[in-house]
Order: structure tokens, then C-alpha cells, then sequence
């Protein structure tokens, strides 16, 4: 390719596969998404409970990645991870985060922002039994986040843990664990033709939600 730039401004698709009204809409985004995330589940949407998690410093410098939801319900989005690596730290410091879903076979995307706090031992206890034996060796084994000098490290990290746990449980490394974001936003946001999308926003107040049209 000659002029890569050149293409990247000729990379245009319309979108036109759905609508999103405010007057039909859920009144609570958490059954709203439970609704998306089941038409995600039956489009085959390649792995929909993946997701971009933003988290920032103290001083207000973002980080993404993306991780996989494990769970959601009216109490929030959980999702598992190392305490100690970058993502842990500044939660640690900064708790406001968000997360983004994007499904381009049905032309959406999920925003939601909140504040990440920990969950109790015995929740992160539950989720770590029901992980393959591998996963579990693999979160004694790495230092997330940390730098290291070569792969061979952390082979190696990894065969020393799969002897110390040779015909035992593994147990949960007490650096690893669940967040339980809470929202305080959640948008839906529907492609539409023109690039004037539909973008719905359901804000929390109080113990109820607003629910507003945000021009696209």
C-alpha cells in the first residue's frame, strides 16, 4: 500500500441496521443492557463480554485495556485482575473508572462510568475456583505489570508454581481478584445513517435514573 494515510481517510462505513428511541427504551439501563448483551450473545458477536476498562492516576493520566465482564447486575459490572498491577494501582488511588463495549456487527457501543471498588474475598474465592488449572497457575506466576528480562522468566515462574500446587488446590493469590463497578452513567449508543447516531444516557439520581438523547 503506497499511501497508507491516504486510505485511512477513505476507511468509511454508513450505519443503518437500527434504531434507538428514549420513549422505548428500559427504564433501567441495567435490563437495557442485559437486552443488548443477549442480541450480542445471538449475532455471534466475537466474545461481546469483552471490554475496554479505563482507569486513571491520581493526577488524572488514563490507561486502557481491554478484560472480559464476568458478571453484572443491578449492583454493577465485575470484572477479575492482579491488585498489584497498573490497572490495580490506580483504582487503588483513583477508584472513578469506565468501561466500553463495542459490537460492530450490530453497530453499537455501550459507555459506562463509574467508581471500581474491591470485592469481598469470598466473591473473588468463588470466581477463582471456577477458572481452567492453568489460569489459576498463571495468576501466582505473573507479576502483572511488572517489567521482566526475558519469556524464560516467566516459564519458569510458572513451572516452579505448578510444583508447589503438584495434587493440591490451588488456592487464590491473595494479590488477585474481582472489582464491582458501580455505575453512575451508562449510554447506549445505536449507528445511524449520516453519522447521526442515537445515543441515549441514563445518569444516576439518587435511587432513580434520567434518561436523556445526546446529539450524536
Amino acid at each position: 500500500m503506497k499511501d497508507l494515510k491516504s486510505y485511512i481517510n477513505t476507511l468509511r462505513k454508513d450505519f443503518a441496521k437500527e434504531i434507538l428511541s428514549e420513549n422505548e427504551v428500559n427504564a433501567n439501563p441495567i435490563v437495557q443492557f442485559e437486552k443488548w448483551f443477549k442480541e450480542a450473545i445471538d449475532a455471534q458477536v466475537n466474545e461481546p463480554n469483552a471490554m475496554t476498562v479505563c482507569t486513571a492516576t491520581k493526577e488524572g493520566r488514563p490507561s486502557a485495556r481491554v478484560l472480559l465482564l464476568r458478571n453484572f447486575s443491578k449492583g454493577g459490572f465485575v470484572y477479575y485482575t492482579n491488585y498489584n498491577s497498573r490497572k490495580g494501582c490506580e483504582i487503588a488511588k483513583n477508584p472513578y473508572c469506565a468501561l466500553l463495549f463495542f459490537w460492530p456487527e450490530l453497530e453499537r457501543q455501550v459507555r459506562i462510568e463509574g467508581i471500581a471498588r474491591k470485592q469481598s474475598t469470598k466473591e473473588s474465592d468463588l470466581y477463582f475456583n471456577t477458572r481452567p488449572h492453568g489460569s489459576k497457575i498463571g495468576a501466582w506466576a505473573s507479576e502483572q505489570s511488572k517489567v521482566i528480562a526475558n519469556r524464560d522468566k516467566l516459564t519458569k515462574a510458572y513451572e516452579k508454581i505448578s510444583e508447589k500446587f503438584a495434587g493440591k488446590e490451588i488456592t487464590r493469590p491473595p494479590h488477585w481478584g474481582g472489582y464491582l463497578l458501580k455505575p453512575s452513567s451508562i449510554e447506549f449508543w445505536q449507528g445511524r445513517p449520516s453519522r447521526l447516531h442515537d445515543r441515549i444516557l441514563y445518569s444516576k439520581e439518587g435511587n432513580n435514573w434520567k434518561i436523556e438523547r445526546l446529539s450524536p
